[in-house]
């Protein structure tokens, strides 16, 4: 006779999941600014000074200008959208790497599923990227006199660096379990994809086998295609879609078997 397993258990276990991802979301977003007098207005004075810092070193000290063949020849308005996708990415996978560890009284004592932990960084990070993401769109449309409607598309786009950064985000948190380098390796890791990933530096810029380094970059992808939805008039190539979604679903599911690999350890080692 088949065993017959109730839809209801099923339903029970996903609202269950889905109310402690809410809850984690919420409270890491409470945290952040615990204490705080701007609160969540941290969340936009951050990456603005970030960018504001950028534009002072490198328009008005060193005279660095966009391409010709750009899509815009604003070289601030340039750089703080092709910023917002890499700020999300980034935030996800630092932040990402100690959270296992930082969690470690409920995954040691409780049946706590820790894998769930880099998604509602994620969430909670992607909530002030869009608040800063509306920004951009706000000041682009204005300067640019005209609204790209395939803005749409970072409804594609955002989803892709959520896949991309939680699978390396559970990479991240499962090694910092074992070597608790990690994060600090992480961090440097990071500041060199930073510089050859064309943020600052444009992709016109990279001549001969540097062409390689953004072939072989998933965030050039993105970057990209996050200036041509808020800058240009057109859609993002679909090949340059195809390749940021086959990375970030291939690291997504190799961070998911990594990370359920690894955990069967944690308890003994935190």
């Amino acid at each position: 006779m088949p065993v017959r397993i109730p839809g209801s258990y099923f339903a029970r276990n996903l609202v269950q999941g889905k109310s402690l991802l809410f809850q984690l979301v919420k409270r890491d977003i409470q945290q952040r600014y615990v204490g705080s007098a701007a609160g969540w207005v941290w969340s936009i004075i951050h990456p603005l000074v970030l960018w504001a810092s950028y534009v002072f070193v490198f328009q008005i000290l060193n005279k660095t200008t966009v391409d010709k063949d750009g899509l815009t020849d604003n070289f601030p308005l340039n750089l703080f959208v092709g910023m917002l996708p890499w700020l999300l990415f980034s935030e996800t996978v630092l932040r990402s790497a100690s959270s296992v560890v930082e969690h470690a009284n409920l995954i040691t004592k409780t049946m706590f599923p820790s894998e769930i932990l880099p998604v509602s960084i994620f969430l909670s990070s992607l909530t002030s990227n869009v608040v800063v993401t509306a920004l951009a769109i706000v000041v682009a449309g204005v300067y640019q006199g005209h609204v790209n409607p395939a803005l749409g598309l970072l409804l594609v786009y955002m989803p892709i660096l959520g896949l991309f950064g939680v699978g390396l985000g559970w990479m991240a948190a499962a090694l910092q379990v074992y070597l608790r380098d990690t994060a600090q390796v992480a961090t440097v890791a990071f500041t060199f994809w930073f510089w050859i990933t064309p943020i600052l530096v444009p992709p016109g810029r990279f001549l001969g086998w540097k062409r390689y380094v953004l072939l072989w970059n998933p965030m050039s992808y993105v970057v990209q295609a996050y200036r041509v939805m808020l800058l240009g008039t057109g859609m993002p190539p679909l090949v340059d879609l195809a390749a940021a979604a086959g990375f970030a679903v291939a690291m997504f599911v190799l961070g998911g078997l990594f990370f359920r690999q690894m955990k069967k350890g944690f308890a003994d080692v935190l």
